[in-house]
């Protein structure tokens, strides 16, 4: 068999194979791609934007009720009695239950 023609072929296939392997596996686990010109390409994951989403919204929740913690926790405990009783006192709509 002729090995010398298999050098030049090999070094010119190799190549755009490394770079489709690369691309594939880049593709594969979610890294971004880019084009010739350093553009990001891809896919848009809206499922992933709507995780974030509520995941933020989770966040602001939690924020809100650790300030109401922190400020029942640090506040007089006769002034929280008070604003405990104000809240029993006052009328709630039949909805808000």
């Amino acid at each position: 068999m002729n090995w010398g023609i298999l050098v030049p072929i090999a070094a010119i296939v190799i190549g755009p194979l490394t770079w489709v392997l690369h691309t594939w596996i880049r593709a594969k686990h979610g890294y971004p791609l880019q084009d010739k010109k350093g553009n990001l390409i891809g896919r848009e994951e809206p499922r992933l934007r709507q995780e974030n989403d509520a995941l933020r919204e989770t966040v602001q929740r939690l924020e809100a009720r650790l300030q109401v913690l922190e400020r029942i926790a640090t506040d007089p405990a006769e002034r929280t009695a008070r604003e405990i009783e104000s809240l029993r006192e006052t009328p709630h709509a039949v909805g808000d239950r």
